[in-house]
């Protein structure tokens, strides 16, 4: 069989839709928001799914007792279903909110300051044993059903949320084909040793019940690898990316994500983003900087605003002709480490805007909300984009803004970035902790000669036009047939 005959089983933490009860008793379907959602949409469109997510909200726990199984997803053009996995309240707050965020996510983004935290005691003990580990459980449960109506299907499953599910699909399913993608960094093995041998292990060992583990970057894929060798022992082929697990042989592979270049263009020139852009540009200044972010520790956006304060110190020539507009979309508001990093930036803006600021000009524009019009009004009009995270995954937002920005803008981008593989050359590469790099390089963006802003930027363009979620799409379902020993269809023929 094809592989486009065969349908995928898609598995995330959150699905593309939440449901809520109308005012009229009627559930209601609402699009999910997150990165991966976002991404995963666009797989979709392509291949039909069933995609098994967690029934987060008490809507959707209604709609998985309705529907008793699979159930429509509202506006997806395939013949896509979804399926919720309905986990008891308290196990999903030790899942998600103990285990998953922060421990694993502070982890593979090196955000631990390890000389006072983490404490593993009693409570994140528990929290693994009867938390994640049961909730990872209750996914694999949900997997098998969907194998026993369609035993050949690729099973997909997505992020730091699922280590251990592969694990039990593969006790119940041995013959299941079994893919997992890792869509934030993999740290040295070194780091790992944060966990109790028994927790890293069993995250180890439940990627490692898969055919193929996935990653966005060849150094992600590497530092994996070395984990396996270090800390479980296994043979590993560097040369090959493959472990050797008993008699199996696993695959490791770098696939970067991307976007739907089309869709996102003809997005932002909806009418949407004319209704926002007529107010935007009535208030824009000669110069405009811009970021667009969760508030996440892992962002550094307080190091972004230290370093326009120390540009702003430098270059007094810019006063009054340069706004910095941050659009802060609100995250892990119940995790006390996230609360007080947005007080913290709120109150450097503030600082930074009593000191250079006056009656009829404020230097930064901040902005705590979710509103993609506006976000996209802001990416076609930059003329820096500032993307300096410690470490992340991939980072759309380098791309959609470069995309879609219609004034040569330059991005500035953190070297420790899943995107720099790509798109480093094109940008002005910043060390993410070096502040004086950082006010420099808007100072370089801001000076650019515009023939080189304009090549760079079509540069960056032709990368992602080249290598949008389609191809990132296709490229893995042709390894997935070359491993499963399938004949590949050539594009035309499919």
């Amino acid at each position: 069989m094809g592989m486009d005959a065969r349908r995928l089983i898609l598995v995330s933490n959150r699905g593309p839709v939440e449901f809520v009860t109308g005012a009229d008793g009627t559930l209601q379907s609402e699009r999910s928001g997150g990165g991966l959602v976002t991404a995963l949409t666009g797989l979709i469109d392509l291949v039909p799914a069933e995609w098994i997510s967690a029934a987060i909200e008490p809507g959707d726990i209604r709609m998985a007792g309705e529907a008793d199984g699979p159930f429509p997803i509202p506006g997806s053009g395939t013949a896509t279903t979804g399926r919720f996995v309905v986990i008891d309240p308290e196990v999903y707050e030790r899942y998600y909110n103990v285990v998953a965020n922060p421990m694993l996510w502070f982890i593979q983004h090196y955000l631990w300051d390890l000389s006072n935290v983490p404490d593993i005691g009693e409570d994140e003990l528990t929290a693994w044993q009867d938390g994640y580990l049961v909730a990872n459980d209750l996914f694999a449960d949900a997997v098998v059903d969907s194998l026993a109506q369609n035993p050949d299907a690729v099973v997909m499953l997505h992020d730091y949320h699922l280590y251990t599910a592969p694990m039990s699909i593969r006790a119940k399913a041995p013959e299941a084909f079994l893919h997992f993608f890792v869509h934030i960094p993999w740290p040295q093995p070194d780091y790992w040793r944060v966990l109790p041998p028994h927790i890293r292990d069993a995250v180890i060992d439940g990627l490692l019940a898969c055919d193929v583990v996935a990653f966005h970057t060849p150094r992600y894929a590497r530092n994996f690898l070395l984990s396996c060798e270090d800390l479980r022992g296994l043979t590993v082929d560097y040369s090959a990316l493959t472990v050797t697990v008993g008699e199996r042989t696993v695959a490791v592979r770098h696939y970067p994500i991307s976007i739907d270049a089309t869709g996102f263009t003809q997005m932002a020139d909806s009418d949407a983003v004319r209704a926002e852009e007529a107010q935007f540009l009535r208030r824009r200044r000669r110069h405009l900087v811009v970021r667009v972010d969760r508030t996440d520790l892992s962002k550094n956006i307080l190091r972004g605003f230290t370093a326009f304060d120390l540009f702003l110190d430098r270059h007094p020539e810019f006063l009054e002709d340069i706004t910095f507009f941050a659009m802060l979309q609100p995250s892990r508001q119940d995790v006390p480490e996230y609360v007080e990093y947005v007080d913290r930036i709120t109150a450097l803006v503030s600082m930074i805007n009593t000191k250079h600021g006056n009656t009829d000009w404020m230097p930064i524009e901040l902005r705590f909300e979710s509103n993609l019009p506006l976000a996209l009004t802001a990416y076609k009009h930059f003329d820096v984009m500032i993307v300096n995270s410690i470490f992340d995954g991939m980072n759309l937002v380098a791309k959609e803004s470069m995309l879609v920005n219609e004034r040569d803008g330059v991005l500035i981008l953190s070297e420790n970035v899943g995107a720099f593989e790509e798109i480093g050359p094109y940008a002005l590469d910043v060390n993410p902790f070096d502040i004086e790099a950082q006010a420099e390089a808007l100072h370089l963006a801001l000076t650019m000669p515009y023939a080189e802003r304009r090549a760079r930027g079509d540069a960056i363009r032709q990368v992602i036009n080249e290598n949008d979620i389609a191809k990132w799409l296709e490229t893995q379902m042709t390894d997935i047939a070359e491993l499963r020993g399938e004949a590949v269809l050539p594009p035309d023929a499919r």
